[in-house]
């Protein structure tokens, strides 16, 4: 999707008939999960164990740049769509090859997903609550490893246009995330501090706090004695920064577990909205804990255009949030809708494809 939303012509290749596992929902193969990260694509149909789909994929091939898979280790080559196989096809292909737990070592045959990923890198243990232990958030190591995919790919296709030889990219959810939970490493490895779900928010002051209304306001106070002066001034409680535990960073750090239910009792005494307006004028670092059907209407979000609707010539119309960078002070303002399964099948592989299905 990343290398789409810059420009790339990217075409999905997915099984006959049912395509994506991830399409499936609710008797049909347009899923909310399917449609997060497939806008900006094409998608055909093709099952490599045939031999005419085989040299069907072998001709995109060919004229391709980048060729991206995510079995798990031995399939491809199995099914002849290893890296020796296709940089021979074409020498200039950048072949990037996404696995659980890499190509070889004890754990690569096993299966992985987010969780899994998460877990075994230390960076699930940083995001479950002690008091209710259970899974929380959104599919993190999914999105990170196809982040760092698509910024190893640029870098190949960047070495590429100095050697005029194509490259071989590799890596997996672990070391992705392990790589994304580099200041958990950080400080075990310098400083022998094994760091849990508290450490970090504990350090930057980091504070969610319910409101009388029922809604939540976020704080990260970090380490400018200015902000906490503007807090105490918002709060209507200098007496908080008298205290001798309070009084400066270090203080607060260590006391955090007594400052927090003082904060929690003055936020629940006015609505989010009065806090809001208070924060923002003592310049307290601080936003709204919203939902998205909060963000999609909050006044900095359509000011940034930061969502944009599509029309799906089947679907309907449908809204995303569009790429994050803007180029020569342009932002992407259009979108192609994810394709339905095969919907590229004719312009991309003939009419006697679409005849033979």
């Amino acid at each position: 999707m990343m290398l789409a939303d810059v420009g790339a012509d990217v075409v999905k290749i997915e099984a006959p008939d049912t395509g994506d596992p991830f399409r499936a929902f609710d008797g049909g193969l347009y899923s909310p999960h399917y449609q997060t990260y497939n806008r900006n694509k094409r998608s055909i149909e093709l099952d490599t164990r045939r031999p005419a789909d085989k040299e069907k994929f072998r001709e995109l091939v060919a004229t391709a740049d980048i060729y991206i898979q995510n079995f798990r280790p031995g399939v491809a080559d199995k099914l002849g769509l290893g890296w020796s196989e296709l940089s021979r096809i074409n020498p200039r292909l950048v072949y990037c090859s996404i696995s659980g737990f890499g190509a070889s070592g004890p754990l690569a045959e096993q299966p992985c997903y987010d969780t899994v990923a998460q877990a075994i890198t230390g960076f699930l243990g940083l995001m479950i609550n002690p008091e209710t232990p259970r899974v929380v958030g959104p599919a993190l190591a999914d999105a990170v490893t196809g982040l760092i995919a698509a910024f190893s790919i640029l870098a190949a296709l960047h070495e590429r246009e100095r050697t005029g030889k194509g490259k071989l990219v590799e890596l997996s959810m672990m070391e992705a995330m392990a790589y994304f939970n580099l200041d958990a490493f950080t400080h075990y490895f310098s400083h022998d501090e094994v760091m849990g779900p508290y450490s970090r928010p504990r350090v930057s002051q980091s504070y969610a706090l319910e409101c009388a209304d029922g809604k939540w306001v976020a704080l990260h106070m970090s380490s400018p004695t200015k902000f906490w002066q503007g807090l105490a001034d918002a709060m209507e409680r200098p007496d908080i920064l008298q205290d001798p535990r309070f009084s400066d960073r270090v203080g607060r750090i260590e006391n955090q577990e007594a400052l927090l239910p003082i904060l929690r009792e003055v936020f629940r005494g006015r609505s989010r909205d009065e806090w809001l307006g208070r924060l923002e004028q003592h310049g307290v670092p601080s936003a709204p804990v919203y939902d998205p059907s909060e963000v999609a209407d909050d006044p900095q979000a359509r000011h940034l255009g930061l969502f944009i609707a599509a029309a799906h010539p089947f679907r309907g119309h449908t809204r995303t949030v569009r790429f994050p960078a803007s180029f020569d002070g342009v932002r992407m303002e259009s979108v192609a809708p994810p394709p339905l399964l095969g919907q590229n099948n004719e312009e991309i592989l003939g009419a006697e494809e679409e005849i033979r299905r």
